[in-house]
């Protein structure tokens, strides 16, 4: 029997519709291929140029036992914490300019401002001269300040990106914890590794001669890896999130502070009290080796500080796999708790752990690393998480800064704490002691302080939006598109 001409008109109507629909899923599929591979695009480059941040503050700590022999009239025990703390308080001003000017004007916006801080002072540091010691050494400190206020602006640009990149898939999403935590603190850390690297290698070009071009040379390879990347960041594409919830007209701050109060004072708190551990036992590894083994050559005490240091890497990757596994405040807050006992283990028993001396370097070296575990990765992802697209730069900057407040603070009071006991033993016993004090502070405003958010960036966005309107605000300026309330 013949089929009728309806019945293949029919028939051929419903091979085009499956053709169309099957075309659409291909564009659908395609289009969550294109994001989640920009996504991770923009999530690596934000790693690489936090990765350069932490060459450019560590290289000084690796550098400082060489300028105690090359210069021994300029350089003293202030100076050293000087020269450490001028990048420290350029980072506090950079966090907080940088982190306000990408809210209002755009995350890609703030990155060749970042870059050309940072590559301008690394310069000048490089080039430091000076009719003496002492002023040569002061242009360097001015020099790392410049350096500071751009590598410090990197912290919000790049932890905003690095979030909100991991927000576009689903998939992208569940796995944000170890995303972020690799991009950022994992980033850092490895910059801190291999200025130790970088520093032993151009000390053998050198034959482990002390020369002024060792320090030189390891302050010019700083600015190599954020001129290369620059491009690819400029080419950045802006997050859906942020082309959604950008906030185009004034900011109501009594609003925002009204609402957001609580996790502002517990981030920024927590993240105090991090950096205020982490910063000297990290950037003065080299000079407690050095105290503790007083016959060691130059290489052998950045030797053994880089090995220290080293440990910060698998406490960033345990860390980022918890923070997908029980949340990000749990994470911060275990990883202060046993950050504190394994110091306080550490400062009860210092001399006998420093008898001997390869135990006493493995048991820094895991002191460091649970550092790393809690709040070394959740400090960045609770500040980014815990506030909505629009404010996500102002109050993560902001945060960041009162972190390198506390690592400035830190730094500071370090050696005049050693220095006030009886001898170099009890001083190092009392820093490990306070420094474990401090984190059981930590612990305690990381848990009950910051929030548990959701893991999907639109709903506080969404409640925030809904909230300002609610007050009063004019939202007719709010973002490109139009969002849906989700059920509270």
């Amino acid at each position: 029997m013949e089929a009728s001409p309806s019945d293949s008109v029919m028939k051929m109507d419903g091979a085009q519709t499956q053709e169309v629909n099957e075309n659409w899923d291909l564009e659908e599929t395609t289009q969550a291929e294109k994001k989640k591979a920009w996504g991770v695009i923009n999530v690596i480059v934000a790693g690489t140029a936090l990765f350069s941040d932490g060459y450019n503050a560590q290289i000084i700590g690796y550098m400082e036992p060489l300028f105690k022999v090359l210069y021994k009239n300029g350089m003293s025990s202030t100076m050293k914490s000087r020269l450490s703390n001028s990048y420290l308080i350029g980072e506090i001003f950079g966090m907080i300019f940088f982190g306000v000017l990408i809210d209002r004007i755009g995350r890609r916006t703030g990155v060749l401002a970042t870059t050309a801080f940072l590559i301008f002072g690394v310069i000048l540091a490089t080039a430091s001269h000076g009719r003496t010691e002492l002023g040569m050494f002061w242009m360097m400190v001015v020099a790392r300040g410049v350096a500071g206020f751009g590598a410090g602006g990197e912290y919000p640009v790049c932890a905003t990106s690095a979030t909100e990149a991991a927000d576009e898939t689903a998939k992208l999403r569940k796995n944000r914890g170890m995303l972020v935590a690799m991009t950022t603190d994992f980033a850092v850390d490895l910059g801190f590794v291999f200025a130790g690297v970088i520093a032993l290698i151009v000390l053998e070009c050198y034959n482990e001669a002390n020369s002024e071009g060792v320090w030189r040379v390891c302050f010019a390879l700083g600015f190599v890896l954020p001129l290369v990347i620059c491009f690819f960041r400029l080419r950045m594409i802006k997050s859906t999130q942020y082309k959604k919830h950008a906030m185009k007209s004034r900011y109501p701050y009594w609003l925002v502070l009204r609402r957001y109060w609580r996790p502002m004072v517990g981030t920024s708190l927590a993240w105090f009290c991090y950096d205020f551990v982490t910063y000297p036992f990290g950037l003065f590894s080299s000079t407690i080796i050095a105290q503790l083994e007083t016959s060691n050559s130059t290489v052998q005490n950045i030797g053994y500080g880089t090995v220290i240091n080293s440990f910060y890497l698998p406490g960033c990757i345990v860390g980022g796999f918890l923070m997908d596994r029980i949340g990000r405040k749990q994470t911060m807050t275990l990883g202060f708790m046993l950050w504190a006992i394994w110091g306080f283990v550490l400062g009860g028993a210092l001399s006998s752990i420093q008898s001997v001396f390869p135990l006493f370097v493995v048991m820094y070296g895991i002191f460091n690393a649970l550092g790393e575990m809690g709040p070394g990765v959740a400090t960045f992802l609770c500040a980014a998480e815990s506030f909505p697209t629009p404010l996500r730069g102002h109050f993560l900057g902001f945060a960041a800064a009162v972190g390198k407040a506390g690592a400035s603070i830190g730094i500071q009071v370090f050696q005049p704490i050693q220095d006030s006991f009886s001898s170099t033993e009890k001083g190092q016993q009392g820093v490990f002691l306070i420094g474990s004090a401090f984190c059981v502070v930590g612990g305690l405003i990381a848990w009950y302080f910051i929030p548990d958010m959701s893991r999907e960036l639109e709903t506080e966005d969404v409640r925030f939006r809904a909230y300002l309107e609610e007050n009063g605000y004019d939202i007719s300026s709010y973002g490109d598109a139009l969002v849906v309330n989700p059920k509270n």
